[in-house]
């Protein structure tokens, strides 16, 4: 038994390196980020293709673009040199989702969230939640505009990891927390985005 599970690890570790793909390192965390994720579930998808990785660029935009899949669930931050950083998100579902060209006009550490009225008119249970472990935007938002109007769509993390790989949201883009962090930590202000 235990010979099989070596074979089985072995294959894995050749055909994952056979693909060219590099994991990419944790990002920093601050004292806050530590505390606060640590009251979040943890967990994720248990499909590889839905972790972070360094992988040969697909979109063939320019560097420092987000392409978001939402067919594949994945977004990709396009690097120099014909690489891109490939992650796992949690999409709009098809009655809620947003496809389109969009710049990130505003960054948030730990952000408040505030319910569109179009929300709230479907789930009045909703509410102002501040920013923090409990709040649905997770550790990081980046707000997308087009032009200068908010089209109040989202990629941001989440406290329910276990969704990501689904269509689940009411339109934003779901990243773990972890994953977020790295992201946020790359974008500069005005990145183009890119979700189809």
């Amino acid at each position: 038994m235990r010979i099989g599970v070596t074979a089985a690890v072995l294959v894995t570790a050749t055909l994952l390196s056979g693909c060219n793909f590099k994991g990419v390192p944790e990002p920093s965390l601050s004292q806050r980020d530590t505390e606060w994720m640590a009251l979040v579930p943890k967990g994720g998808p248990s499909d590889p293709q839905l972790e972070r990785w360094q992988v040969k660029d697909p979109t063939g935009e320019a560097p420092g673009t987000i392409v978001v899949a939402t067919k594949e669930r994945v977004l990709y931050f396009v690097l120099p040199d014909g690489k891109a950083i490939r992650y796992g998100v949690a999409v709009g579902d098809e009655a809620f989702g947003w496809t389109g060209t969009a710049r990130v006009a505003r960054k948030a550490e730990w952000p408040d969230w505030t319910p569109p009225a179009e929300m709230k008119k479907r789930w009045p249970h909703v509410r102002y939640t501040k920013g923090g472990p409990e709040n649905p935007l997770g550790a990081r938002a980046l707000y997308l505009y087009e032009g200068n109007h908010d089209t109040l769509y989202r990629i941001h993390g989440t406290n329910d990891p276990q969704e990501i790989g689904q269509a689940v949201s009411s339109g934003c883009i779901r990243m773990r927390n972890i994953d977020v962090v790295d992201l946020y930590n790359r974008v500069p202000e005005n990145a183009k985005v890119i979700v189809k």
